[in-house]
């Protein structure tokens, strides 16, 4: 279980984040979506501490670390959280002079000092969950961005994490590249792969979650399952937001 309890997220006067709450149970999918500049992303990267929260509590695998303004957490308690998650960026963040499969390897080695031999096998094996065994010794330059997503997933599955997390996974790809990350995503969602995914695109977020959570100007609008809010969601707001956003793409949820 994740748990995010009354979550604040200030910079300077700006709130981002106001007073969130969210469970989220354990093999399950849950979408962020709502406009830009709504805190979908802040929401995740506060969930591994890329971002410290100002206030509040969040709790991962039994973990539980309360957040004070002008009082950080220990480095040591940071670390903790971290390890227990997977993230996966818009723009992919491959390291450019490492082929698919360094790429794979790299956190195995550097950071949980795996031995090499140890790090390729499950770096492989990875690689071909992904569909990408065969570009395993391929520069990222030489891939399309689907591939190169696809290469991030399994970068951030390889510590085997408690949670995968997911910024904008597909915006930066054309429909047909999209798919394909898509595909990646779905397949680990049937697997039981505990997720959160921050996205605007509705058709991933119908497709693999199972709850979604509509955040505006930092704050929760409606929670409920992907099927409810896509179809019958209870806000006005929510309703607005995706009728406009069906009419955008010509298609319906």
């Amino acid at each position: 279980m994740i748990e995010l309890q009354h979550i604040v997220k200030r910079f300077d006067d700006a709130v981002i984040l106001n007073d969130i709450n969210v469970a989220i149970a354990e093999g399950t999918v849950t979408a962020l979506v709502g406009p830009s500049g709504g805190g979908k992303s802040t929401l995740l990267r506060c969930i591994n501490l890329l971002e410290i929260p100002t206030s509040g509590t969040l709790v991962l695998g039994g973990q539980s670390l309360s957040f004070e303004p002008d009082r950080k957490p220990s480095w040591q308690a940071i670390q903790s959280i971290r390890r227990q998650t997977g993230m996966v960026f818009q723009n992919f963040q491959l390291f450019p002079h490492q082929t698919a499969i360094q790429n794979v390897m790299e956190g195995l080695v550097t950071v949980l000092k795996w031995p090499k031999d140890k790090a390729k096998e499950r770096a492989m094996e990875l690689l071909t969950k992904v569909g990408m065994a065969h570009k395993a010794d391929a520069w990222p330059s030489t891939l399309s961005g689907g591939q190169q997503q696809r290469i991030a997933i399994a970068r951030a599955l390889a510590p085997s994490p408690r949670v995968l997390l997911c910024d904008e996974p597909t915006s930066a790809l054309d429909p047909e590249l999209a798919s394909e990350v898509v595909d990646v995503l779905s397949k680990l969602a049937k697997e039981g792969t505990t997720m959160v995914i921050a996205t605007h695109d509705l058709r991933l977020a119908s497709k693999i979650a199972k709850n979604v959570v509509f955040l505006e100007s930092g704050n929760i609008v409606e929670t409920g399952s992907a099927h409810e809010v896509f179809t019958r969601p209870t806000r006005e707001r929510t309703k607005q937001f995706v009728a406009t956003i069906n009419a955008a793409h010509t298609y319906d949820i």
